[in-house]
């Protein structure tokens, strides 16, 4: 057996087999439309805020479709950036109303709701 391969042993012992667990079962978000045919362009490209989208993309996949308790350490390492780009990014979300941001208590993590303005609702006459 080379260096760096497992043995059979490694194969039995769960750390490996828990890995391959985590890895096949993906979770998949739905993105409306707009996400990708507008807010991409208009947050990469005109606001040059390609960090705002990644923050955007993983508190719609935490809330799912209500609010979702993240701190900005657990965005960060959901995102791949640092904490201080997610704070950025965080408030040019809230200043944009992509987002709204809130805490019970001065200590408490962030609740996040992600915002989809584009979406109106529609009233019907009666």
């Amino acid at each position: 057996m080379s260096r760096g391969e497992p043995s059979q042993r490694d194969w039995r012992g769960g750390s490996i087999a828990t890995i391959a667990i985590a890895m096949v079962t993906p979770k998949h978000i739905a993105l409306d439309r707009y996400v990708i045919d507008t807010l991409l362009p208009d947050l990469v490209g005109h606001d040059r805020r390609p960090s705002a989208l990644l923050v955007y993309l993983a508190i719609c996949a935490a809330a799912g479709d209500g609010r979702a308790a993240l701190s900005h350490a657990q965005l960060a390492e959901r995102t791949g950036l640092s904490r201080r780009a997610v704070q950025a990014a965080v408030a040019h979300l809230a200043r944009r109303q992509l987002i709204v941001a809130s805490k019970r208590g001065s200590t408490e993590t962030s609740e996040y709701r992600a915002l989809t303005p584009w979406r109106r609702v529609e009233t019907r006459k009666t």
